[in-house]
Parts: structure tokens; sequence; C-alpha cells
């Protein structure tokens, strides 16, 4: 079989194998150096589909190194801008699914953008740019940038550019594989969390199927949201409810908890229960300085907002410790991934017990016995559907 045929043939069954893909990349790009090839610098970069990032890449260099890097929305606009890749997608035909680019940054071509002068001036000779473009319409993943960058005096002879071109579409293919599999996981973790889109992408996918877990119950409000949304801008509204809400899930992410719904004005975090002697105390500790964490962080977020002249909004956060029904629950094509049981319920009720006792937070007796901290009760107090009284305490 042909050396091409080869080397296109195991990127693909590599990239269908699940292969990482940077131990692929770099391997073939040890292996067209091994053969002649100048390569001095190589990279692969595609948009992804992440809240925070914009675009991600992977960087080879002759050394062996390869280093993974990714920009953030308004960093990645920016770059995009003055890039070789925004060039070609202007100057090419709409319809091409492969675009190519070349510059002889040796006889001073690519002076117009940053990257290129920055290669030339570290040593760099000649620059080759393939655009892979995906199926028309998926906005996700629009396509890859493949960079090959050489130092040899004179650059790639017309021989290197045909090795490097004929590899380049499935390359691109292995980069779409991987670029799909990580924005699988990244999107479901964006609206479930990590530990739960790790259940669902391990196949916990069907209605009913759950399991039971004991956990520490992390249920938080905003005290006076309701109100202030009636009377405030609806912008502003938001924009203050994703400052509140931010914090508290940064403080339970933390301290190794999960967010499983954002509740209006209000989260529900889950800590499970994972090994065996002293792991209730340690789901109940890590609980608990979330806790902590978001009501400090609430706080500042506060001060912040009183200094600049806008209403603050109190946090009611409720610790609670029980078994709960972990898993899918919904209709047969639209499921909701959590927690349902009786504990989840009594922490509910217990969060209305806040504001009657003036306490920002409140432990429910299963939650205190546990939690390793000394505790004041507060009595027995009943809850609304719950037959017993419960007995409420705080931190002593």
């Amino acid at each position: 079989m042909d050396r091409r045929l080869e080397r296109i043939n195991a990127l693909l069954i590599s990239a269908a194998s699940g292969r990482d893909f940077g131990q692929l990349f770099t391997g073939l790009c040890a292996e067209l150096l091994a053969e002649g090839v100048p390569l001095w610098r190589a990279s692969v970069s595609y948009q992804t589909l992440d809240p925070v990032d914009w675009s991600r890449s992977n960087v080879w260099q002759r050394q062996g190194t390869l280093t993974r890097s990714q920009t953030t929305h308004g960093e990645g606009a920016r770059q995009f801008q003055a890039s070789p890749i925004r060039y070609l997608r202007e100057q090419a035909a709409r319809d091409r699914s492969h675009i190519f680019g070349r510059w002889r940054l040796d006889r001073g071509e690519g002076d117009a953008f940053p990257l290129l002068v920055e290669l030339r001036e570290s040593g760099a000779t000649d620059y080759a740019m393939h655009l892979v473009r995906f199926e028309a319409g998926t906005s996700a993943l629009p396509g890859a940038g493949l960079s090959f960058a050489s130092d040899r005096a004179g650059g790639f002879s017309d021989a290197d550019l045909d090795e490097i071109g004929a590899v380049a579409p499935a390359l691109a293919l292995a980069a779409c594989r991987a670029a799909l599999s990580e924005i699988t996981g990244s999107v479901l973790g964006v609206y479930l969390g990590a530990r739960t889109a790790r259940n669902v992408l391990a196949g916990e996918i069907r209605r009913g199927l759950g399991r039971r877990i004991e956990a520490a119950i992390l249920l938080a409000d905003l005290s006076g949201f309701t109100r202030l949304a009636d009377s405030a801008d609806p912008l502003d509204v938001v924009a203050w409810l994703n400052g509140h809400l931010g914090t508290m899930s940064e403080a339970v992410a933390a301290h190794g908890g999960e967010v499983l719904k954002f509740l209006g004005d209000g989260i529900l975090a889950v800590f499970p229960v994972d090994g065996g002697e002293g792991a209730q105390v340690a789901a109940c500790e890590r609980a608990l300085l979330a806790a902590k964490g978001a009501l400090s962080g609430n706080e500042a977020l506060n001060a912040n907002r009183r200094s600049a002249g806008a209403p603050a909004l109190a946090l009611d956060i409720v610790l609670h410790y029980g078994e709960v029904i972990y898993g899918n629950v919904g209709s047969a094509r639209r499921l909701d991934f959590t927690v349902v049981g009786r504990a989840v319920n009594e922490a509910s009720r217990i969060e209305t017990l806040c504001g009657e006792l003036d306490q920002p937070l409140l432990l429910s007796s299963d939650f205190a016995s546990r939690c390793g901290r000394p505790t004041l009760s507060l009595g027995l107090h009943r809850l609304r559907g719950v037959e017993n009284p419960r007995e409420i305490c705080i931190l002593g």
C-alpha cells in the first residue's frame, strides 16, 4: 500500500477508536519529520461550544512538545479578526470544503498577521495552512484549521506540501471526532454538572434509571428576590441573579459538590457520600464549607452592589442529610437528571424557616450530627407535609 494511504488509513482508524488526539497528532508530526518533511511547528485549531472558551488549539513543536490551549470568547474573537484563518475564509469560495494558503515568511509575506510576524521572528521561513470545513450548518463545529511551519532555508518543497496535503483531510476528520466528543462532554457538563454528565455519557439515559445514594444536600435561596424582580429592570435583574448564582455555584464546585438545579433564584446541590468510614462526615464537612463560602461570597457581592447604589440580596441556606434517588425523571423524550426523595422535600420545607428564625444558615439534626462541628439546637419545628416535627440547628 502507498505510504500516504497507510498514513491516512492509520489516522482514520485511530480517530474511530477514540485514541487521544494529542498523541495521534504528535505521532503524525514525528512521522512526517522522520521522513524528511522539515516541520518546525504544527497546530490544529477549532472553534468550540463552551460558555467560556471560544476556541481550542493543539500546538506541536519539533522538540516533541505538545501544548493545548484555549481562548476565551472575547480574546478569541479579537485574535480571529487578525488571523490567517479569517483571511482564508474570506478569500475562498463559500462552497469549497478544503482551502489552502501559504506564506513565505522568509520573503516578507504574512506581515498583516501578528502570529506570522511572531513566528518569523522566532525563525520560521514558511507557513502553510489548510482549512477543512465540516458539514454546512454545523455551527457548533464549523471546521478545523491545520497549520504547518518550517524553519528550513527555502521553506517547504512542493513534495513536502504534497505529503502534508495528503493527510490534512484525515487529520481534520480526526480532530472533528475528538472535538465533537469534547463538545458533547462540555455541553452536558455545563447544563448537568460534571458528575452527572459522566453518568449520562456512561449510558444512564433511560427514564426511571437511578440509584439510591446518601448525600449532604445544600439548598440555597435568595431572600426578597421576587419582590425585587417585580420592581427593577429585567435586564438588571438577570445580571444580579447571574452574579449571585455564580457565587453560590463556585463555592459548591470548590468543595467537591455539584449543582443539580437552578431553582429560579436558588440552587439545589449535593455532596454524595464516597468511600467507607468517615465518608458521611467528609461529605457534610464539604457541604458546610461550601455554604460558608457561598454566604461570604454573597456578602462581598452585596458590598460591591451597595457601593454602586444597587440593592443587596440576602442568601438563605439549608444543609440536610439523607438518602435520595439519583437519576432520570421526566417524560420519555425530555428528562431531568437530578435527586428526588423525602430528604430533598424536607430540605425545601426547612428553607422556609430561615426567615422565621432569622438565620441565614440552618442545619437539620441529621446533618448536624454528622458535620463534626459544635451546633446549637433551635428546637423541634413542624414542616409542611412532614408528619413528625424535625429538630433544627445552627452552628455553635
